[in-house]
């Protein structure tokens, strides 16, 4: 991966999904309405990549599936083109109309694609761009296929013109100006290592620093670090993350794990964040304010913000609740995104407790995974923090209280699923 690919994600990148909200029908209208928003109210905090999630190439994708028969747009070599249906201004067959948009309103433009060649066009048997006499028939690997998506065949890395086929996508995206590609099927298990490499060195090939990420993660091994490193800035650790208590509670595991293994250009991805307004068209669930309560969100953040992993909101930005906004604000909080010798130094049942260091500052978390409220008391010394090092008081990261310490003791009362987030220093 060159320097620059890397340099494009020196910190974890923070911005805003389709695919929570619109499933796989978003439209170019509701991508610009929340490129606006995200624009006026969240870039002053970092927030600044827009992504158009899967099937963007569909005319048709239905609502809150995907159909049986995938129907794409593409052009003569088999490469996806965006559905004019749903995204107006691509009419001469590109993206770059709506990534100017994007840009213009000072951020960076993202879109989601599936491992492989299209079925149609291996049906059509489409020649490839760069490779004479090879078709994406011949390219196509028909027996490696996603379980969960009919789009795409496989790609046989060991035919002639499969490099070249990835060549050739990665170079329209170069072309439409896109910044984050956002990569699927490669992770389910198992980890399709060919096809990414292929990809990674098909970006590099354009000069364009594009971030890869790569998704969805189930059961992502830490064996794989090296070659995550290699060849992606991102990589998700988990499957979809949705809306429900349970699934955040797992995530404890995986982020404890990855944490320590963090660093800049190449991050461990806890998955989107299931908030505000979702499931619009969205394939799981129907349309509804996120169920996570406001302080299962704060858990979330917080959780999130300490691995340092990728931020991507997934509701629709205009409805969101005035509450939800606020924890997508908090400079505090954020500034964790740059925290060192960040990981989880405590768990006992459901009490678990985090630390990390921002310049001179210690920030514990302390986390109530119960279903009941709690008092919790701490010692600083347990909380591994040098007496020293504040003055008989500390200061909550989320409200700006301070809060006294008392001959070393800290009193904090933590909701259900709460967390209490402490700065020392």
């Amino acid at each position: 991966m060159s320097d620059a690919r890397r340099a494009a994600a020196a910190l974890p990148p923070m911005g805003w999904n389709s695919w929570d909200c619109f499933g796989s029908s978003v439209t170019e209208e509701e991508v610009i309405r929340n490129a606006e928003f995200l624009a006026e109210h969240l870039a002053p905090f970092g927030w600044d990549t827009v992504v158009v999630d899967i099937q963007w190439y569909e005319s048709d994708p239905g609502h809150h599936d995907y159909r049986e028969v995938s129907r794409p747009e593409l052009d003569e070599w088999g490469r996806p083109l965006p559905a004019v249906s749903r995204f107006p201004s691509a009419v001469g067959g590109s993206f770059r109309p709506l990534a100017d948009r994007i840009h213009a309103l000072g951020l960076r433009f993202g879109v989601h694609m599936m491992r492989g060649v299209p079925r149609v066009a291996a049906e059509q048997e489409l020649p490839v761009l760069g490779a004479p006499g090879a078709t994406c028939a011949s390219i196509a690997d028909r027996t490696n296929v996603c379980p969960w998506n009919p789009d795409n065949f496989g790609v046989d890395m060991s035919a002639p013109g499969a490099q070249e086929y990835y060549d050739s996508l990665a170079a329209q995206f170069a072309d439409w100006g896109v910044d984050f590609i956002k990569l699927d099927d490669v992770l389910y298990p198992p980890v399709q290592t060919a096809e990414v490499a292929a990809f990674s060195r098909a970006i590099d090939r354009t000069g364009r620093p594009m971030v890869l990420s790569l998704s969805p993660g189930k059961q992502l091994s830490t064996a794989h670090l090296e070659t995550l490193r290699t060849h992606a800035q991102l990589w998700r650790i988990s499957d979809d993350l949705w809306d429900e208590w349970p699934q955040v509670r797992e995530q404890f595991q995986r982020a404890a794990r990855w944490a320590p293994l963090q660093q800049s250009g190449a991050w461990a991805d806890a998955d989107m964040l299931p908030f505000g307004r979702i499931g619009i068209r969205g394939h799981v669930g129907r349309d509804r304010i996120s169920r996570l309560t406001v302080e299962e969100q704060r858990t979330v953040m917080t959780l999130w913000c300490l691995l340092r992993s990728p931020l991507m909101f997934g509701g629709h930005l205009p409805d969101t609740p005035a509450e939800t906004l606020a924890l997508l604000t908090r400079r505090a909080v954020l500034a964790l995104r740059e925290g060192r010798d960040a990981g989880e130094i405590v768990r006992d049942g459901d009490l678990v407790v985090w630390r990390s260091q921002v310049g001179d500052r210690e920030y514990r978390a302390l986390f109530w995974l119960g279903d009941e409220p709690k008092t919790l008391r701490a010692h600083v010394d347990d909380l591994g923090v040098d007496p020293a090092a504040f003055t008989g008081a500390c200061e909550d990261a989320w409200s700006g209280e301070t809060r006294a310490v008392d001959d070393g003791w800290v009193e904090v009362d933590v909701p259900a699923h709460g967390v209490r987030l402490l700065m020392f220093g």
